[in-house]
């Protein structure tokens, strides 16, 4: 039973060395295949949208999906018994992404058009940050996560203000204009507000009198510094964050951050911080 035990723990390292190791030969080359895999299983998606291949390559597309549906769940499956905390995995964003990207296939046996979800799996190519070890574009994205959630409450504020002023003036509109322009409800009218207030102007609902008209343009005019506040929001915070990350003074090598400000090597894997 030890021996067993033995065999077994060896082939849990050897996998999580493949399968979670970027600084060796086989985790490179494991990762690099997984990323063309990947990007294979999201053309073959593509193509099968297209009807005319669709009709002509329909046994290669399908069987082609299914074999890398079968890599992939392998993969899953050898991931999660490679580490001593699966659910740490499980429940992370890449394992919720690479639980997502296996499902639609399965599905598809019952919903035949839940496969076509399966061009969720282009969310794996995330792992290029990771996989290259590239860790000023990690840091930058970390900074972009956290701007985000630092801008969250003031967003919600604003989308809020938003909906109330679409509300005011849809109901205004539905006043003024009326079913015989085509403001058949308040919902409606609504629909028509928040159209126009974000500049897409599909043209289905048009005022005709001139009040509309005149109340149509301060919506369209409100509507260009709708969409600067939200981006104003977010920038100052990144900036705020850029500029906190770049005191850290992070290792461009291994990612390690929060070094003295005169220090000339990364206490984790020696790195010239001088030549970053």
């Amino acid at each position: 039973m030890q021996a067993t035990d033995s065999k077994w723990e060896r082939f849990r390292k050897k996998v999580h060395i493949i399968i979670y190791g970027t600084n060796t030969l086989a985790g490179k080359v494991f990762d690099l295949v997984l990323l063309g895999v990947i990007l294979l299983s999201v053309v073959l998606v593509m193509l099968e949208s297209v009807k005319e291949l669709d009709n002509k390559y329909h046994d290669l597309l399908y069987y082609s999906e299914w074999i890398i549906t079968i890599f992939f769940t392998i993969e899953y499956i050898l991931r999660i018994v490679s580490i001593k905390k699966p659910l740490q995995y499980i429940f992370s964003f890449y394992g919720i992404i690479d639980l997502i990207s296996i499902l639609p296939m399965y599905l598809s046996f019952f919903v035949p058009q839940t496969k076509i979800l399966s061009i969720v799996r282009a969310l794996r190519l995330l792992r290029l940050f990771r996989i290259l070890n590239l860790a000023h574009f990690t840091g930058q994205a970390s900074n972009l996560r956290l701007a985000l959630k630092a801008s969250q409450s003031k967003i919600i504020v604003f989308i809020y203000f938003v909906l109330v002023i679409s509300i005011l003036l849809g109901a205004l509109m539905f006043v003024i204009e009326g079913p015989e322009s085509g403001f058949t409800s308040i919902p409606r009218s609504i629909y028509w507000c928040i159209v126009t207030l974000t500049t897409v102007g599909y043209g289905d609902i048009a005022p005709v009198t001139t009040i509309g008209q005149l109340i149509a343009t301060f919506v369209m005019i409100l509507g260009y510094g709708i969409i600067a506040v939200p981006t104003g929001i977010v920038s100052a915070e990144l900036a705020s964050k850029s500029k906190n990350y770049a005191t850290k003074n992070p290792c461009e090598n291994c990612g390690t951050e929060d070094h003295r400000e005169n220090a000339k090597y990364c206490y984790k894997c020696g790195n010239n911080l001088l030549d970053d």
